[in-house]
């Protein structure tokens, strides 16, 4: 901004100086013209005929003219000496820069072979033009000389320039004092944003930016909420996630501590303390197993979809739950349709809740694997059984990690809790969900619901 303002006013000032010259330029060309023509066509007064002298011709023109302030009207004759006479008119030009009393620049202007130039005086600078005469041809030449003091139209363009500075510098104030205030509120948010960052630590994630409006600002504070709500769910399932862990863990390793530290020289007693320690270690195993696939699920490349028909991974699926107990497995609805999903973690969300179903169910209860499709693109993968059912305070307990939920609905469960959170990540890492519904007669339905993975959608 100050250098657009000071190229504005400096600008402002070369087009004055500029107009000064030029007009400068033209009133001399003018005066100049007006003697040359009356030299070639002016009369005497008082003879009627041609001037005789230089003197006379310059004394009756300069009488007739009316010169402009800052300007002088001379005439110039040979004298004696070095200094020419001078003929003017009498003007209020201020003695101090008058060139009629400046007799060594007027030597200098006579002498010059020049009809027009510059005087560079310590008095003021003169702009001047001349026409040399020698009207009866008898070698007494002499000049007319237009002077123009150039000092007062400078100094309106310098008195021009001086207020635009002055102008331009309030300007300059307050356009940096609005600025500065726009771009504080603009800014703003900007500065919460780093100071939220800074405050941020693991222990508390809870800080949010006020987001007021609808400009890219408020976007960018929406962003960084946006970003703290995933990183506060990260930390706390991750500070869950560990703790459950922990929980987990530490009672089987107390049991194989316990027995191991008990067990006697007995052989029967040894084989059966083995046999515990075994099935404990089993456990904590698949505890372990476990937990590293759900650490994957966080990963992008958790599933690899790939085309896939659905009828055939129905299929597929009830073959091998049918294996997991005794039960009355039913093959219902089989979506006819292809499909882009991964079928191994597909069939092991499945198998998991077939598993599931069968332990929640007693020999001989039905239990039915299918799948459909609906309109916009969805599909269902569903597991019905015909047990107890989850009763209501269960229904999103069930699926959280380490939790089997406040009534289980049977004792036959051995698992760690892991089962429906891993059927959870496979849903989610489809960009689906899994759902729990009543079946129909009694019981309980889950089904993986997964939107956009149909091959002409």
């Amino acid at each position: 901004m100050a250098v657009a303002l000071g190229a504005v006013a400096t600008t402002t000032r070369s087009i004055l100086l500029r107009d000064v010259d030029h007009r400068v330029s033209r009133l001399l060309t003018q005066e100049t013209g007006e003697f040359a023509n009356f030299v070639d066509q002016g009369v005497d007064p008082e003879t009627g005929g041609r001037f005789g002298t230089p003197r006379r011709l310059l004394e009756v023109f300069l009488q007739r003219q009316y010169s402009d302030p800052d300007e002088e009207l001379l005439g110039l004759t040979r004298s004696r000496g070095a200094v020419p006479n001078v003929l003017r008119q009498p003007r209020d030009i201020a003695a101090g820069t008058a060139l009629h009393r400046d007799r060594a620049s007027l030597a200098a202007v006579f002498a010059s072979d020049a009809s027009s130039g510059t005087l560079h005086r310590s008095r003021g600078e003169v702009r001047w033009a001349k026409v040399e005469i020698d009207p009866a041809g008898a070698g007494q030449p002499g000049a007319f000389v237009v002077a123009f003091h150039t000092d007062n139209e400078r100094a309106v363009a310098d008195e021009a320039f001086r207020t635009l500075l002055a102008i331009s510098g309030v300007a300059l104030l307050m356009t940096t004092g609005i600025g500065w205030a726009v771009a504080g509120r603009i800014l703003a948010p900007v500065r919460v944003v780093r100071t939220t960052a800074a405050q941020l630590t693991e222990q508390d994630l809870t800080r949010r930016i006020p987001v007021q409006g609808r400009d890219d600002i408020a976007a960018l504070a929406e962003t960084f909420n946006a970003m703290l709500d995933r990183l506060e769910r990260a930390f706390a399932a991750q500070r869950e996630f560990v703790d459950d862990a922990g929980h987990e863990l530490r009672t089987p390793i107390t049991i194989v501590r316990g027995h191991l530290e008990l067990m006697g020289d007995d052989p029967a007693e040894r084989e059966e303390t083995v046999r515990l320690v075994t099935d404990e270690l089993d456990r904590m195993s698949r505890i372990v197993e476990d937990l590293l696939l759900l650490a994957k699920a966080e990963r992008p490349d958790f599933v690899r979809p790939e085309p896939v028909q659905l009828a055939e991974l129905t299929a597929d699926v009830y073959v091998k739950a049918r294996a997991l107990g005794d039960r009355d497995w039913v093959l219902d609805a089989v979506a006819d349709r292809e499909a882009r999903l991964d079928p191994q973690r597909i069939t092991q969300a499945m198998v998991q809740l077939a598993q599931n179903a069968v332990q929640h169910t007693v020999p001989g209860q039905r239990i039915r694997i299918g799948s459909r499709t609906y309109e916009g693109g969805r599909i269902e993968l569903y597991v019905a059984d015909s047990g107890p059912g989850v009763q209501e305070q269960d229904t999103e307990v069930i699926f959280e990690r380490f939790r089997r939920g406040t009534a289980r609905r049977g004792a036959r469960g051995t698992g760690a809790g892991l089962g429906l959170s891993i059927v959870k990540a496979i849903a989610e890492g489809h960009r689906g969900r899994v759902e729990l519904r009543p079946t129909e007669g009694g019981g309980a339905t889950f089904a993986l619901v997964l939107a956009r993975v149909l091959e002409d959608q």
